[in-house]
């Protein structure tokens, strides 16, 4: 269990509502899981193959009634319509993550981020669910060098999972044209938190960073480390998930929103903040830049405010703390 229980974002009736989450196994995905069951929701289904997520993450889960654990893999279209079936709200967090991965293996990138995310598309709209959220990501951005990044103007793509995520959009707001699905896309910035891996070669910066100050490791930075990012602790991303299944507004849907805190830091910056918890010296070491990362990040919350009611409620400095003191326990 985490320290996930900052606010309440849900309308009374999640009690009546049955929820799928894809990749409900991940990192983004259990702690949506965590919220819904904490606070009542009916059914809460994880369909989740377990190539990125893994099942410790939902264990304490299994022998709940409202839980519902579906191993399967979103390119089968036949596994989505199953994990459809009763569903009134569906959270699509399934995709295979990291830039340099999709650089690395496109192909598996394209089939498991936008043919995985037609055939879950295809699903929902069969099923008659109620509300379609997804995870896009603000890679979308590309080479775009305006600050902040509003959600109306985008750059060129640069990495095949920037393109993939970007496929999802237009997707999206297609199905939602043609089959009158009520989607709303969010534009992830740097999450981060508990439960995410600090293992394998397409680990995050920060959870690479909390074990090698954990465990005496080497931490490194690509290029300079003066890279900026709008980092977005894991609670902000589970109430924008929450707040769109549940928003009153009219106009809320068949749009996109930047999901982050609207405020940046440099990736050296971040790294001595946490040294600075952690109370051990900051030495990191530096290598060549990663093709295809974005220079700087930072996102225009506005819109999210505006029609989902969305607000930070956690900012980098808390999050962190939290987050440190969770790998403390897990990772050392």
């Amino acid at each position: 269990m985490t320290q996930l229980t900052k606010g309440i974002f849900h309308s009374p009736d999640i009690t009546g509502k049955a929820v799928l989450i894809t990749g409900g196994a991940g990192f983004i995905g259990s702690n949506i899981v965590e919220y819904l069951l904490n606070n009542g929701a009916r059914k809460v289904r994880v369909l989740d193959n377990l190539s990125n997520g893994f099942k410790r993450n939902v264990e304490p889960y299994l022998n709940n009634p409202a839980f519902e654990f579906m191993e399967g893999d979103i390119t089968s279209p036949e596994t989505c319509a199953k994990a459809c079936e009763g569903i009134n709200l569906v959270s699509h967090q399934a995709a295979l993550g990291s830039v340099p991965r999709s650089i690395a293996f496109p192909q598996q990138t394209h089939a498991a981020n936008a043919t995985g995310f037609l055939n879950m598309l295809v699903a929902a709209r069969d099923a008659n669910v109620e509300r379609f959220v997804y995870a896009s990501s603000s890679s979308v951005y590309g080479d775009l060098t305006d600050s902040p990044k509003v959600e109306s103007k985008i750059g060129k793509s640069l990495s095949p999972y920037a393109v993939s995520k970007y496929t999802n959009e237009l997707y999206a707001g297609v199905f939602a044209l043609n089959y009158n699905m009520k989607v709303i896309g969010l534009r992830y910035f740097n999450v981060f938190g508990p439960r995410q891996d600090p293992n394998g070669p397409y680990a995050a910066a920060i959870p690479l960073f909390m074990d090698a100050l954990l465990n005496d490791k080497d931490a490194w930075l690509n290029g300079d480390g003066e890279q900026t990012r709008d980092f977005t602790f894991v609670q902000n991303a589970v109430q924008a998930n929450v707040r769109a299944f549940f928003t009153p507004h009219p106009e809320a849907f068949n749009k996109v929103y930047n999901v982050a805190v609207g405020e940046n830091i440099s990736v050296k910056e971040l790294f001595h903040m946490l040294a600075n918890i952690a109370g051990v010296p900051a030495k990191p070491k530096h290598r060549d830049e990663r093709p295809g990362d974005i220079k700087n990040s930072l996102a225009d919350i506005s819109l999210a405010r505006k029609f989902l009611g969305y607000e930070p409620e956690v900012k980098l400095k808390e999050g962190l703390a939290i987050t440190f003191d969770w790998f403390s326990k897990n990772f050392k």
